[in-house]
């Protein structure tokens, strides 16, 4: 079926925890949480819902892009929001990222989220 290959790009953010930002296996990109850590500087950048969502968002992109894939071709997409009423504005801004057939999506309010953000997105796509 194919070889489990770990992902890492310097494009994204990093923030050195025990994992990779991707796992690519079987034509699949399994992508870790990601936040509001700017790719450039590594800094977690807190602010509003949107601010926050939108450079949640770009990490996702950029590792996707790097493995073979696209924003297009995610398939399962899990949001965790520190406040659910924060949603409709997380959505607002979700909805500009996907467009056309948009992919399964589970959204659940955390207890917290590291680095006191107020989002974390992770992906599922094919390439």
């Amino acid at each position: 079926m194919g070889e489990k290959t770990v992902m890492n790009t310097e494009k994204a953010a990093a923030l050195g925890g025990p994992y990779p930002q991707a796992v690519v296996y079987g034509g699949l990109v399994f992508v870790s949480g990601q936040g509001a850590v700017d790719p450039v500087s590594n800094q977690v950048t807190q602010g509003t819902i949107e601010q926050e969502t939108l450079m949640a968002l770009e990490n996702l992109r950029i590792i996707l892009e790097e493995a073979g894939s696209s924003l297009e071709k995610v398939l399962q997409v899990t949001v965790y929001l520190l406040h659910m009423k924060e949603y409709g504005r997380f959505n607002e801004v979700y909805r500009r990222h996907f467009k056309g057939d948009l992919p399964a999506r589970t959204c659940v309010q955390a207890g917290s989220l590291p680095f006191g953000l107020r989002v974390e997105i992770d992906a599922i796509a094919h390439i």
